[in-house]
């Protein structure tokens, strides 16, 4: 093997930084591999109009809070990356950019970790991946029916609409993604049919406060996983929509039906230029107000209890219901030239060769610490709580698995002094 470190952490975004920050804290030795470079998915895996959902004073990375002047705004993807960049700056990471790790295994005979990397071979006593969840973007087999003159992307791709070709867009999935990139579209002018999913949406504002600052004070941020109704289940439940955009607002999407955005259900089947589509385009929009609405009865009862002055809001009224469910769509019929898959992701651990893992891939955890001694992930979405895989929830996540590697650590240099000790006396 080249070089051993005490720890190896894999993956050099906001998770995997705050990881070398707590572990420099604790005088550990370590390095950081990221395959591309600090903040990458957040620079090139985003949308031009990209910003944060949440306000920016729940950027709160490890000995490094939000700096700005605008702590109820929600930052651009300029913003978060400049955020990030800093934040390595403030304290000098170990961390080699351009490296891929292409395999972990760990060697049953000397206990240490083995990393083959694009750059040679290394070794760890401990290894940190930090690499996220969004790793393959999901585009689903039924694409590959579509007309060769369909241009089709991952949200992770589009950038703007003037990169698109001239006529309509078909936005398939209604997560965060999906409905501000819709918007994103629907505001420059281009015609957009969307699939509508099950996705949750959520209030912006509600009685004088943004709701994140209502939830906030509610503790739902802190909620863990154990604590959730849904438990394990929820980690695979898609985020409620709203944006940032403009100083924040919400996304309604009967309003962009009102303004010309054509609605559908959810997608089940594509015949050449021939879409079908589930009946379901009333109900996921009635479950996704009732939701938000269900948000704010929260938000009501909390008032109540505490007895907090706050501004009363009439009872939300739809603006709009669809006069029919529309099953079917022709691409060439609507002047659709392009598709944009918003589905999300799926994980993709392959190069992990050790055998922590459900059968979906997932590896099996608590609280980010396996069953293999010396392996951690972080970065996960519900990892703990509702704020693991955010800027809010990083640093408890990341402290506590610091915990588990630092005790580690002290055991692992016991036994090399006891090593070393017993290879002197001989």
């Amino acid at each position: 093997m080249g070089s051993h470190y005490s720890v190896i952490i894999v993956g050099g975004g906001q998770a995997g930084l705050s990881v070398s920050y707590c572990l420099g804290e604790r005088q550990i030795d370590h390095i950081i591999f990221e395959q591309d470079q600090i903040a990458h998915s957040w620079r090139n895996k985003r949308w031009d109009s990209f910003c944060l959902v949440t306000p920016n004073w729940q950027c709160q990375l490890p000995g490094f809070s939000y700096p700005g002047d605008d702590p109820n705004g929600f930052m651009q993807k300029e913003q978060i990356v400049d955020y990030i960049e800093a934040y390595a700056r403030s304290f000098n990471p170990p961390v080699r950019e351009g490296v891929s790790v292409q395999r972990v295994r760990k060697n049953p005979i000397s206990d240490v970790f083995e990393v083959s990397t694009s750059i040679g071979e290394f070794s760890a006593d401990q290894i940190v991946v930090a690499t996220g969840g969004y790793h393959r973007p999901r585009i689903p087999g039924m694409a590959q029916r579509l007309p060769a003159g369909i241009r089709q992307l991952h949200s992770s791709e589009y950038k703007n609409p003037e990169s698109l070709a001239d006529g309509a867009v078909l936005v398939v999935g209604t997560g965060q993604s999906g409905c501000q990139i819709a918007e994103d579209l629907h505001l420059s002018g281009k015609q957009v049919h969307l699939c509508v999913g099950s996705a949750p949406r959520s209030p912006r504002q509600y009685r004088g406060k943004d709701v994140v600052d209502w939830l906030d004070q509610l503790g739902y941020y802190d909620l863990t996983i154990e604590d959730h109704p849904q438990k394990e289940q929820v980690r695979t439940k898609t985020n409620h929509y709203v944006t940032g955009r403009g100083g924040g607002r919400e996304i309604d999407l009967r309003h962009f039906a009102l303004e010309g955005m054509q609605l559908y259900g959810r997608l089940t089947d594509i015949r050449e230029a021939q879409l079908t589509f589930h009946a379901n385009l009333r109900e996921n929009l009635d479950q996704a107000d009732a939701v938000a609405e269900s948000i704010k009865g929260t938000i009501d009862a909390y008032i109540d209890k505490h007895q907090i002055e706050a501004p009363v809001e009439a009872p939300y009224c739809p603006v709009w219901e669809p006069a029919t469910e529309p099953t079917a769509l022709n691409l060439e019929a609507a002047h659709i030239t392009t598709v944009i898959w918003s589905i999300g992701y799926d994980m993709n651990y392959s190069w992990v060769e050790i055998p922590v893992f459900d059968g979906k891939g997932y590896p099996g955890h608590d609280r980010g610490v396996t069953g293999v001694k010396g392996l951690y992930f972080v970065g996960l979405p519900w990892l703990y709580t509702w704020g693991s895989g955010r800027f809010s929830g990083i640093a408890r996540d990341v402290r506590y698995l610091a915990d588990y590697v630092q005790a580690n650590h002290r055991v692992n240099v016991r036994s090399q002094l006891r090593f070393n000790e017993m290879a002197i006396g001989s």
